[in-house]
């Protein structure tokens, strides 16, 4: 199976794709004032984004794990199996320093301590209206989150389902196969059991007749061959 069609290899690009999209947010991130709105709706897009990859990361290492118990029926080895832990390893501590990052930045929002000791020191009320923007976003990203993985859950249902209706199909087109190898097989015991009789009928009458019948026998099957002849292939 070539890496184009192995399952592994085409979760890892669309995995790694998720990963290239979450760094390119977390540089804009980086650069947004942090309080703004803009920089709340990044953080609740980088935290969600960062546990849905974490997510596929993990039941991709499950994936492996199964592979890992019988690497020969799925055509891989251990050089194979280890290069898929080092990647699966590596995405996973690249989601996290993200994640450690963000979240770094949300608590000192959260708490009223900014990085930037330029920035002038915000006022109560201030801090206030950013504890309960942090809450609701906290809330709005768990909802979000629940939402996602529903609808993963959802596909897996839907592939699992059409894999289930491909493997009955293939089911019954196998027992109607053999079904049909049976009846032909029935049919050729029984035209062998008829030759066999028909042979032994004419052995009997050829041993029974006399030399001159013998002969008239044959040609009159000789005969009855070329009419047949004739009415099959020039007719």
């Amino acid at each position: 199976m070539t890496p184009a069609q192995d399952p592994f290899y085409i979760v890892k690009d669309e995995i790694q794709d998720s990963i290239d999209k979450v760094q390119d947010t977390f540089h804009q991130w980086k650069q947004t004032p942090q309080n703004t709105g803009e920089y709340v709706h990044l953080t609740k897009e980088l935290l969600t984004s960062c546990e849905s990859i974490q997510w596929q990361v993990d039941e991709l290492d499950k994936a492996i794990s199964v592979a890992e118990r019988d690497p020969a029926f799925y055509g891989l080895n251990e050089v194979e199996i280890g290069r898929r832990r080092s990647w699966t390893s590596t995405a996973r501590n690249q989601v996290l320093s993200l994640r450690r990052n963000v979240e770094a930045g949300r608590k000192n929002i959260l708490f009223g301590h900014s990085t930037n000791t330029l920035e002038p020191i915000k006022s109560k009320k201030h801090i206030s209206q950013d504890n309960d923007e942090f809450i609701a976003s906290e809330s709005d990203q768990q909802m979000l989150l629940i939402k996602r993985q529903d609808e993963e859950l959802d596909a897996l249902s839907a592939s699992v389902q059409r894999i289930g209706g491909v493997g009955l199909t293939i089911h019954d087109e196998l027992v109607g196969q053999e079904k049909l190898l049976v009846e032909l097989n029935l049919e050729m015991e029984t035209t062998s059991n008829r030759l066999d009789f028909v042979q032994k009928r004419v052995a009997m009458v050829m041993k029974k007749a006399s030399l001159k019948g013998q002969i008239m026998m044959i040609a009159f099957l000789v005969i009855l061959f070329i009419i047949l002849f004739v009415l099959v292939f020039l007719t």
